[in-house]
């Protein structure tokens, strides 16, 4: 069964330190997985790892972790060629895409050269939840602030804008990150949005956002907007500790 209505978890988390893996699952991944309601199986995961270059040991981790939680995991690879014979197909099928972090800029390229952002929009409408990290959050809004350019840090402004807003990731523990992102908001670059720091996530139901979580204490998630004047405005949202 699909997610009751199309569902975002966009964070700055999702895993965490590991004494037994390279990095375990997270309440916040825990959580999206939660949300796409499965019973009666095992959850359907797919893994992105699009933004690391595909990383194999990123892979192989999910893989582990995949099996310590009871999924069927699977994950999608683009280069040299696709992995699975039927791109579409696969990502329809699955109960939760799960995208990692790294270069936004070559994840929403590359994925666009082989039409996920047309699969994904409509697997987003089917039910399958989405989630991710860093450049897996920021690539379902409109945009946000990015190292995939190299130093310094700069907007990027061509997010899949499933969600109409702008994110900011990493708000809390990247230098430059929050004031870059309040200057690109008050000046127009980037629409009015949301920030979370490093264990925080984003619930969107529809465009809606409708809660913010926290996968660990002491930190927060952010709603940013114009002043109107070439400022920003940074209002603190209320957020719920996942166990």
């Amino acid at each position: 069964m699909p997610a009751d209505a199309p569902t975002v978890l966009a964070t700055s988390g999702g895993f965490v330190e590991s004494t037994r893996l390279a990095w375990e699952v997270g309440p916040l991944t825990r959580h999206a997985v939660e949300l796409a309601g499965v019973s009666g199986r095992a959850p359907r995961v797919c893994f992105l790892a699009t933004a690391a270059a595909e990383d194999p040991a990123l892979i192989t981790t999910f893989y582990d972790n995949a099996w310590r939680q009871g999924w069927v995991g699977s994950h999608l690879a683009l280069t040299s060629m696709p992995n699975v014979d039927d791109v579409r197909a696969h990502l329809l099928a699955q109960d939760v895409v799960w995208v990692w972090g790294g270069s936004v800029a070559g994840l929403l390229a590359m994925w666009r050269l082989h039409g996920l952002d047309t699969i994904l929009r409509e697997a987003w409408q089917g039910g399958v939840v989405l989630t991710g990290v860093s450049a897996g959050s920021i690539c379902w809004h409109v945009g946000g602030t990015t190292d995939s350019f190299g130093p310094p840090l700069r907007p990027v402004t061509n997010g899949l804008a499933l969600l109409p807003f702008s994110n900011g990731v990493h708000y809390d523990s990247e230098p430059g990150r929050r004031p870059l992102f309040q200057r690109l908001v008050g000046d127009g670059t980037l629409p009015a949005g949301y920030a979370t720091d490093d264990g925080a996530g984003l619930l969107y139901r529809g465009t809606t956002l409708v809660e913010a979580l926290t996968e660990r204490d002491g930190v927060g998630a952010y709603r940013i907007e114009s002043d109107g004047s070439g400022g920003a405005v940074e209002t603190a949202l209320d957020v719920r500790r996942l166990g």
